[in-house]
């Protein structure tokens, strides 16, 4: 495979992985080798922060560089809409080889999956049944490496876990190694790579040619979400008594600061009344499987190595949102904002493209930061540029140059202003950030506690899916992070608080991370605390003004009045 155009792009999620479950991160982590290895030779992030704490969403938002809001998939059942301009859309549209291998709640349309070149779905339960939104059982360009029977084998286990969340119900399994996800994706992914750099154009028929096109791939691990198993091998490497469990506070969620959908959560996933030794195990199966991750994805990277690639290929790792595992004494996931949930890894390297090696940058910055920071390093759109006059001439427009020189109506100036990321400090020369934000609901109304013991079983995983769709849809709330401070509020249901020395709304929370990293204690009601409250509410606004357009409102590109401008009134 010759040097291409532009760079090959692998992006690795993983899913539902938290921060602190990485030792690089926090001490309750555990060593992940393949990854301090990537994080050596490249960026680390230490405030990565997902636009959105729920599965679609997030991904949805990391494809399109667009927030929620912007793009309406704000449910796990609100997937990509359809003509969203979006990474498969730019990379084929740039001439690249696509492909999705694993987990795809993502993409729906017929006409997003076929960009695609390669997909091969693997999904949390083994190989995709089409049985939920996002799940499609077809594949495209290349078979399964790993028999279907084997993956299907080693994933047989998971079908007798009644989810995990909730109680984090867990088994320790010994199936055959290479039929697990964080296996056979790995190795699915290491044949891709082998018939790419040997010309394999993916037409169905294992045609060859001179391949001279990069190729751009996400690759996706449906792990460390439930349900949760792991083989006996990476349990091992875990054993309950190395594990260091997480702080938590007694009482935490009897506050009365608490606001009630917390206590909801708490309600249905709290690990209350289960023994230590329990409590170990549970998050030591989450812990094994990150492990297994691990793995996985530092075969890919020798792979990378071995055929001699490694240098022209941009690596991409984050998650789409993390786990309590443990913290605040749940496990699972929902809709709150404490670090376990919306702080997640974040790494990019590329070692022949000049991005820094071995750096850790503390600048808070979003999971839609990747789209932009891919398309600035691969050469193809400069979004760094700002507004100039010259005597005489047009001035170009407020945001992205492009750069690419390509023949298409998809990427243009114009359409890449829909992005809302920025280029990542460090890994780009973009300057510094303050803050990073996210956000949850579609203005449904709240679910209560009384809602919720109204329900067959008010704890577990069965109360976490008879209210899943309330919850999803419940309020409207955003979400402020910056290094020292946290702020959550829903404008939309902004009861005044009871204390007359604060400004803070009654379901406000406000952590101060200095002195409480681990979230214990709402600090929103503290009359101190007026002041960064006033602070945090106007990072809040300037965001919500700068991404409120569902399309960007065109830009002139003169300073007086020009001609007339040419307007398509036949749709």
């Amino acid at each position: 495979m010759s040097k291409t155009k532009y760079p090959n792009v692998i992006f690795i999620i993983a899913d539902q992985m938290k921060w602190s479950a990485l030792r690089m991160y926090s001490d309750i982590g555990i060593e992940t080798p393949s990854l301090e290895r990537l994080a050596s030779e490249g960026v680390r992030f230490e405030y990565g922060i997902t636009p959105h704490p729920l599965c679609v969403p997030a991904r949805v938002s990391m494809m399109t560089s667009r927030f929620a809001h912007s793009t309406g998939a704000r449910r796990n059942e609100t997937l990509m809409p359809a003509g969203e301009l979006h990474a498969f859309r730019i990379w084929k549209e740039l001439g690249y080889t696509t492909g999705l291998i694993g987990k795809n709640h993502c993409f729906i349309q017929e006409s997003d999956l076929d960009l695609l070149d390669v997909r091969l779905e693997l999904s949390h339960r083994g190989l995709s049944q089409g049985d939920y939104l996002g799940e499609d059982a077809s594949t495209q360009g290349m078979e399964w490496v790993v028999p279907r029977d084997v993956i299907t084998e080693s994933h047989s286990s998971r079908d007798g876990i009644k989810g995990g969340s909730g109680g984090g119900n867990f088994v320790v399994s010994d199936h055959d190694l290479a039929g697990y996800s964080s296996s056979a994706i790995p190795t699915q992914i290491e044949s891709f790579l082998e018939r790419v750099v040997d010309g394999e154009v993916f037409d169905g028929n294992g045609g060859t040619g001179k391949q001279t096109k990069p190729f751009a791939i996400q690759v996706s691990f449906p792990d460390p979400h439930s349900p949760n198993e792991v083989p006996q091998k990476y349990a091992d490497m875990v054993p309950p008594s190395s594990i260091d469990l997480p702080p938590t506070r007694e009482g935490e969620f009897d506050d009365p600061s608490v606001p009630e959908r917390n206590r909801v959560l708490y309600e249905m996933l709290k690990l209350e009344g289960k023994s230590e030794e329990d409590v170990r195990n549970i998050v030591g199966t989450y812990l094994a499987m990150t492990r297994f991750v691990d793995d996985g994805i530092g075969r890919i990277i020798d792979k990378l190595d071995e055929l001699g690639i490694r240098d022209n290929t941009i690596i991409v790792f984050t998650a789409d949102h993390g786990d309590f595992a443990g913290e605040h004494n749940m496990f699972g996931k929902g809709g709150v904002y404490y670090d376990s949930l919306v702080r997640v890894p974040y790494i990019v390297s590329w070692l022949g493209g000049g991005v820094p090696q071995g750096v850790v940058d503390d600048s808070p910055v979003s999971t839609i930061d990747l789209l932009p920071t891919i398309l600035q390093l691969s050469g193809v759109a400069d979004f760094m540029t700002s507004p100039h006059q010259e005597q005489g001439q047009d001035y170009p427009p407020a945001g992205p140059r492009l750069l690419a020189e390509v023949n298409s109506d998809i990427i243009t100036s114009e359409s890449l202003r829909r992005l809302q990321g920025k280029p990542l400090p460090t890994v780009t020369n973009a300057p510094s950030r303050t803050a990073a934000f996210s956000e949850y609901g579609t203005g449904g109304p709240a679910f209560t506690m009384e809602m919720l013991m109204r329900l067959p079983e008010s704890s577990g995983s069965a109360a976490v899916m008879d209210s899943l769709w309330a919850r999803e849809a419940e309020g409207r709330r955003k979400m402020v992070r910056t290094r020292d401070w946290k702020y959550v509020t829903d404008l939309s249901n902004s009861s005044s608080s009871e204390s007359d020395a604060s400004t803070a709304f009654a379901n406000d929370e406000l952590y101060d991370l200095k002195n409480d990293p681990w979230e214990h204690t709402n600090v929103a009601h503290d009359a101190k605390n007026v002041g960064v409250i006033s602070n945090m509410r106007a990072l809040l606004i300037d965001w919500m003004l700068d991404t409120e357009d569902y399309n960007p409102v065109p830009l002139p590109t003169v300073i007086g009045r020009g001609s007339k401008p040419e307007i398509d009134t036949k749709r």
